[in-house]
């Protein structure tokens, strides 16, 4: 009994090749899709299907279309989803697995039959990360930006992350449908699907990690773009894997000017990593008390991961810094916390082992009360470029950033200030010459209520 292996919707046995592994996730994605309703509103939803529960999911694979130039082009699904008597939402689907990536040209001629049937999307699946929400991650396509036909991506991340949030907490109400999902994460999971998660910095890793820590690292270095896409594909996954364990949506940040054009994002980070020799991102988790900032110091090998915190404004310098060392219960003695003053471009800093001792050390001479604080968590980068090897700086990052959310952010509650506070309100009758007890009960009810003349708390925002 022990050795017998339990029954598999979509087996991992018998995948011999890559082309064997496309075809058998294109066919697991689309027939769960078909049948899963939630994961069907949440992937599909968004790119213009119907969101109608009742809405009908159709999947079909290795469709055959012949092309402008009398071709056939045969992408390996198709997606219709119709509801009621509007006319149903169509997409090809091109799918990539393992380190297999999407090419322009068969992505420009899946647009072009796309366009000629009147469909309304092309979607493309592999496991490249797109370099900024509503981008894609392959050079050269020909789409129109006013064309009725959309090229989407997803990551296999992306759609895994999806397919475990819908299951785990989002919830998915029907037992026979939250079964079928969990076989198609415990599919996408399994090594041999080629739904690989990010976890290697690529060849030119090792060559650039040295040349930063030494000094001689130059934009002109062959890989030094490569490596900040990596970077970039990196702080993507970690939003992506972050939001999976909490079962909420997590975002890189970037300027609006870095989602429009990703090549301002890449060189942003070129230059950092040239002139500084680091690689920088943040995250945000919605309703913590502040941003996840990442800075690997290539030069030191470390990590750091913090936070800026707002301080709370209600009360004095020493009650601040005591506010936040209240809610660090179980953090390291060994962190970092920095306290600023306003308009204070530096701050007084300390371990969290002193603080705690002499919550005075953050007040600084002549004592300022802090208006925010910024916490700081160091820890060791992995050196490899792959997390297949010890210690990997992949795993490193992901261990560093879990991590400092699980034993610092998410205990930490935001401030808000209390509500503005009434003076206790005063009852008094309508001046009558009737005594009080022959009032009718509609005038005997009528109060005047004297208003706080007390402004409430200011919020002051950090400088």
């Amino acid at each position: 009994m022990d050795t017998w292996q339990s029954a598999r919707l979509i087996p991992v046995t018998g995948i011999s090749k890559g082309a064997e592994a496309e075809q058998r996730a294109t066919s697991a994605l689309l027939a769960v899709l078909k049948v899963v309703r939630p994961l069907s509103k949440s992937l599909l939803g968004p790119l213009g299907a119907s969101k109608a529960d009742r809405a009908n999911v159709e999947g079909f694979i290795e469709v055959g279309f012949k092309a402008v130039n009398g071709k056939m082009a045969r992408p390996d699904g198709l997606i219709r989803v119709s509801y009621g008597k509007t006319d149903p939402w169509v997409a090809l689907v091109e799918v990539k697995t393992g380190k297999d990536t999407l090419g322009a040209d068969q992505i420009n001629r899946y647009f072009e039959v796309a366009s000629a049937q009147r469909f309304d999307a092309v979607i493309t699946i592999s496991n490249e990360i797109a370099p900024a929400p509503g981008n894609h991650p392959t050079a050269g396509l020909k789409v129109r930006s006013n064309s009725r036909v959309k090229v989407h991506h997803f990551s296999w991340s992306m759609i895994l992350a999806e397919a475990v949030q819908e299951k785990r907490h989002r919830g998915v109400t029907d037992p026979e449908q939250a079964w079928i999902l969990g076989e198609l994460i415990r599919y996408l999971e399994h090594h041999a699907s080629g739904a690989l998660s990010f976890d290697d910095m690529g060849p030119h890793w090792v060559e650039i990690r040295d040349a930063a820590r030494d000094g001689s690292l130059h934009r002109r270095n062959e890989g030094v773009v490569a490596i900040a896409q990596a970077w970039d594909q990196l702080v993507r996954f970690l939003a992506l894997r972050l939001g999976s364990d909490i079962g909420d949506d997590v975002r890189q940040i970037l300027s609006r000017k870095e989602q429009s054009d990703p090549k301002l994002r890449n060189k942003a980070v070129v230059d950092e990593l040239c002139e500084k020799g680091v690689l920088t991102g943040t995250l945000r988790v919605p309703n913590t008390a502040g941003d996840i900032d990442v800075i690997v110091d290539l030069k030191a090998r470390q990590i750091a991961v913090g936070s800026q915190i707002d301080a709370p404004t209600d009360r004095g310098g020493k009650a601040r810094v005591t506010w936040l060392t209240r809610q660090l219960g179980e953090a390291s003695e060994h962190i970092v916390v920095e306290a600023y003053a306003k308009n204070k471009r530096t701050g007084d800093y300390a371990y969290l082992s002193v603080i705690r001792d002499d919550p005075k050390v953050l007040l600084g001479e002549p004592v300022k009360e802090p208006v925010k604080f910024r916490i700081v968590n160091r820890t060791e980068m992995g050196m490899a470029r792959s997390s297949g090897r010890k210690p990997g700086f992949v795993q490193s990052v992901l261990d560093a950033v879990e991590h400092y959310y699980t034993t610092i952010l998410q205990n930490v509650e935001p401030f808000q200030p209390k509500a503005p506070q009434l003076e206790k309100p005063t009852a008094t009758y309508l001046q009558s010459s009737d005594s009080p007890s022959s009032l009718s009960p509609e005038r005997a009810t009528e109060i005047a209520v004297t208003p706080s003349t007390k402004p409430p708390s200011p919020w002051h925002l950090p400088s």
